[in-house]
């Protein structure tokens, strides 16, 4: 396929300049750090995508699973459509700037491979943007120049684009391994994926339906019923799954609660559990309050009353990220050459550099 490059960005700008609504996205999400790829896609750099460049420190899927950090592509395929509109999310709302879009149903189908070329690209001309940089290392710049990772979240359901198996082929033919974030409620879609992600994990924060009823805050019918059908898909996947338990102070750090989690990882057996937790960032600085992000000793509690109540391993953590890891298949499948033993010794590639979460300052 060639792709002509000029049409590609004339459609997007046609895009968002074709109602004020999607131009007052277009412009928060700029604002916010975002580079729109395709027409309706999105790339933004990661925090320890810099961290990893200027400082040699690395994020917590460099520890345990092996991805190079700087190499890794920060992507979504649907900007700012989900089915949720969750309280902790950072997902631009349509409260947050008081219009209205149906942020159910994406307008536009892109093609995979311009998804794919033009994440690439843009992560490449970010990354690029390190050379010269005296406080740099030079030698993880040009690496960052050939990624070999796409972490398909950022912001948005990737579910809800109806092309996204044939979008994780074109980064598996292209040698870049993929992570799949996903609320799971698009069982359907999750079921009929042509090619699996290389892991897949499932974001969870509630722990029955009236508390996803409030805190998830579904725009679908059955949403809840649905989370629950794609539970029981999740055994059938050969790839690795992890199950993320973001952690809101005060709202799901209770006994009743994590009892709740313990039965979903019950019926569900993912490879691994992350809890971690809850970022004061983005929009949720509107919906919640930062003394709602709990410590990382809190977070490390609330780890080891699930490994109680499941039967997991505590394997490690990343107290940078205030997130800890569980597994049930001993150490974690590697999926890159990064941080080669982060699972055993996590402060040497995050060492703390301060008490507050960082990510608040990026």
């Amino acid at each position: 396929m060639s792709i002509e490059w000029s049409e590609v960005k004339r459609r997007r700008e046609e895009f968002w300049n074709s109602s004020p609504v999607y131009r007052a996205i277009y412009d928060r999400l700029v604002k916010q750090g975002y580079h729109l790829i395709g027409t309706i896609g999105a790339v933004k750099r990661c925090h320890w995508s810099k961290e990893a460049v200027l400082r040699n420190r690395y994020c917590y899927k460099c520890l345990w699973y092996g991805i190079e950090s700087h190499r890794c592509i920060q992507m979504t395929p649907v900007a700012a459509w989900c089915w949720n509109r969750c309280l902790h999310c950072w997902r631009l709302q349509p409260e947050d700037i008081g219009m209205h879009w149906d942020d159910t149903r994406p307008p536009v189908v892109d093609d995979p491979e311009v998804l794919v070329e033009e994440s690439i690209r843009v992560h490449r001309e970010i990354m690029a943007g390190f050379k010269g940089n005296p406080r740099a290392d030079q030698r993880l710049v040009e690496e960052a120049l050939n990624p070999k990772h796409a972490a398909i979240s950022l912001t948005g359901e990737p579910l809800l684009y109806p092309r996204l198996g044939e979008l994780i082929e074109e980064y598996h033919r292209r040698g870049i391994t993929t992570f799949l974030v996903t609320h799971g409620t698009r069982p359907d879609v999750l079921g009929s994926l042509e090619v699996e992600p290389s892991q897949l994990y499932i974001s969870i924060e509630a722990w029955d339906k009236d508390s996803y009823e409030h805190f998830n805050r579904p725009l679908v019918p059955r949403a809840w019923e649905l989370f629950n059908e794609t539970l029981g898909l999740i055994p059938s996947f050969k790839s690795p799954t992890v199950f993320r338990f973001t952690i809101v102070k005060g709202f799901n750090d209770h006994d009743v609660a994590l009892r709740s989690f313990a039965g979903f990882v019950e019926k569900a057996q993912p490879s691994y559990i992350e809890v971690k937790a809850y970022m004061h960032i983005g929009g949720s600085r509107g919906r919640l309050f930062k003394n709602n992000m709990p410590s990382h000793g809190e977070v490390r509690n609330v780890a080891a009353r699930l490994a109680e109540l499941t039967g997991y391993q505590v394997l490690s953590e990343s107290i940078p990220s205030r997130i800890v890891l569980l597994s049930r298949v001993g150490k974690p499948l590697r999926h890159g050459k990064g941080c080669p033993d982060g699972v055993e010794h996590p402060e040497k590639y995050a060492p703390p550099l301060t008490e507050e979460y960082e990510e608040l300052q990026d």
